[in-house]
């Protein structure tokens, strides 16, 4: 089975407690939601020898590489979301890196933008990519994006292991997907499929 899935890696985007937990500035009103799911399409990855590139935001405490329009959130005396060494900045409960796995940081939306996402699968032979994670209209968005103009294929986005902050935003997001060509299957189809 393991040889059959030896050119896919899943990408498990922005699911840190900055993003999933409730009363933060970052919240992904969805997010809470498919942690399950994510959970469960991570313990697959594994049993099939999926590569799982960990793909998270860490940021300068002081903002200074953060986007522009949210550099409000880090003012001075304040550690700012998703700041690095911070509890927000860690994995919600549940997900765990272990040794295998690769933990790619990024500052930007897309997993692509200013990192080195793209040599690293070329490295390990990935042509193929599975996406979980929020929040859609954003981060799996720009990554889904970048990483079809870049050629994998397929691309796929497991649509119940991603959100936004509505399913209404959600839906549109992955509509637009599929109209790029990116396969979108429930959890439950992807685990049942084979390579």
């Amino acid at each position: 089975m393991t040889e059959n899935w030896n050119h896919t890696a899943l990408l498990v985007i922005d699911m840190q407690k900055d993003f999933i937990e409730d009363g933060s500035p970052m919240l992904v009103k969805g997010g809470k939601n498919i942690v399950p799911n994510v959970i469960n399409a991570v313990e697959v990855a594994r049993k099939r020898g999926i590569l799982i590139v960990w793909v998270v935001r860490e940021h300068d405490p002081l903002g200074r590489d953060v986007e522009l329009f949210r550099r409000h959130l880090y003012t001075s005396g304040k550690v700012g979301p998703t700041s690095k060494g911070s509890e927000g900045a860690e994995l919600v409960d549940g997900l765990v890196i272990r040794e295998g796995d690769y933990k790619l940081v990024k500052t930007r939306f897309s997993a692509f933008f200013s990192t080195h996402l793209h040599s690293v699968l070329q490295r390990a032979g990935i042509n193929s990519l599975v996406v979980t994670g929020v929040q859609t209209p954003n981060c799996i968005r720009q990554t889904v994006f970048d990483a079809v103009a870049l050629d994998y294929q397929p691309v796929t986005v497991l649509i119940d292991a991603t959100a936004a902050a509505t399913p209404d935003i959600h839906l549109a997001n992955v509509f637009d997907m599929k109209n790029i060509g990116v396969a979108t299957p429930t959890l439950q189809e992807w685990s049942e499929s084979k390579a």
